[in-house]
C-alpha cells in the first residue's frame, strides 16, 4: 500500500521546514497543497520554497499557474495524483484543506463552467430574477435546492451554471464522487495558539516587503492588469494592488494585509481542527515530530506495496 505524509495547518506556522527536514531523509517529493503557492507571479508573497530550499529535494506543483487561471480541488487533486507514485515518500504540503479533502476524502471534479455563462445568470441574479433563479433551481434539482438558502447567490447561479453548462445537476454531479484512494496516510500537523502565531505572520509580511512583494505586484499588473482575475484576489497581492492603484497608503495596505492573513490563519486553524486524524505539533518540536513519522514508517513497511 503507498504511503504518504501530509504537512498540515495555519499559514505561517512552519510547514515548509518540517518537509525540508523530512524530504531528504526519506528521499521524498514535497508537493504543493496550497492553492496561492500555485501562482508563478507571486512568490514572494505566497512564501514558496526558495530555489536553495528546493534543491534539497525534489519540489512539483510550485508556481506554474499563470494568474488569469484558476485551479478547482479536483483539478488539483488530478494532478497531485500523478505525481504520487513517483516518490518513495510522497509529502503533501500546504494550508489548503479543501485539496486535501478531494484527495484523500474523494470530491467529484466537475467540468470548467464558461466563465460569460456564469456572468450572464449572475447578471440576471442582480437584475431581480433571484426569485425565479432559485425557482428554476428547484424544479430542476430539489435536493440541492433544499439544501441552501434562496438568497445564497454564488450557490444558486454555480449550480444553474453547472447544470446549463454540463446538462447534469449538481446532485446528479455529487453522486459520482470516486472513492478515495488506496493508501497508507499519516496526516501531521503544526500549531500554536493565535495569539503567538500573529507576530510571526506580522513579521513575515515585514520579510516579504523587504524581499521584493511590491515589485511582483507592479510586474505582473503591467503583464495582467485584470483585478477581476483568480490569481489576484490572493491575500498580500490584492492588498498591494490598492496601494499600487492609490485606493490606500502602504500602511494602510499593510494594516488590512496583517489583518486578513490572521483571519485566514484563523480560518484554517478551525478547518484543520476538526479532523480528528491529524497529529499535532508544535513548531519547535521537530524532533518530535520526526520520530513520529520513522516511527509510522517502520510500523507500516510490512503494508508497502
Amino acid at each position: 500500500m503507498k504511503r504518504i505524509l501530509c504537512i498540515a495547518g495555519p499559514t505561517g506556522a512552519g510547514k515548509t521546514a518540517a518537509a525540508l527536514r523530512l524530504g531528504p531523509r526519506f528521499q521524498s517529493g514535497i508537493i504543493n497543497c496550497d492553492s496561492r503557492q500555485l501562482y508563478r507571479a507571486f512568490p514572494v508573497i505566497t512564501a514558496q520554497p526558495s530555489p536553495q530550499e528546493r534543491s534539497l529535494c525534489p519540489h512539483v506543483l510550485y508556481g506554474f499557474l499563470e494568474t488569469e487561471k484558476r485551479m478547482s480541488a479536483g483539478e488539483w487533486s488530478s494532478l497531485a495524483s500523478d505525481f504520487l507514485p513517483r516518490f518513495a515518500l510522497p509529502i503533501l504540503v500546504g494550508g489548503t484543506g479543501l485539496y486535501l479533502r478531494a484527495l484523500f476524502d474523494g470530491i467529484v471534479s466537475i467540468p470548467r463552467v464558461p466563465e460569460e455563462l456564469t456572468q450572464r445568470l449572475m447578471a440576471e441574479y442582480l437584475a431581480g430574477s433571484s426569485r425565479e433563479l432559485y425557482a428554476r433551481l428547484e424544479e430542476a434539482d430539489p435536493a440541492y435546492a433544499s439544501r441552501i438558502h434562496p438568497n445564497d447567490r454564488q450557490r444558486v447561479v454555480r449550480a444553474l451554471a453547472v447544470l446549463e453548462s454540463t446538462g447534469h445537476t449538481f446532485s446528479w454531479w455529487h453522486d459520482q464522487t470516486p472513492p478515495p484512494p488506496a493508501c497508507d496516510i499519516l496526516r501531521i500537523g503544526l500549531k500554536l495558539p493565535l495569539k503567538d502565531l500573529e507576530p510571526l505572520l506580522y513579521r513575515r509580511i515585514e520579510l516579504m516587503l523587504d524581499a521584493g512583494a511590491i515589485e511582483e505586484v507592479k510586474r505582473e499588473w503591467e503583464r495582467l492588469p485584470d483585478a477581476d482575475a483568480p490569481g489576484w484576489s490572493g491575500i498580500g497581492c490584492h492588498e498591494l494592488l490598492m496601494y499600487l492603484q492609490g485606493t490606500c497608503s502602504l500602511d494602510e495596505a499593510c494594516a488590512l494585509w496583517r489583518k486578513n492573513t490572521r483571519a485566514y490563519a484563523k480560518r484554517q486553524l478551525t478547518w484543520f481542527n476538526a479532523d480528528p486524524r491529524i497529529h499535532w505539533f508544535h513548531p519547535d518540536e521537530l524532533d518530535r515530530l520526526e520520530a513520529c513519522v520513522i516511527s509510522w514508517w517502520e510500523q507500516t513497511a510490512s503494508r508497502t506495496e
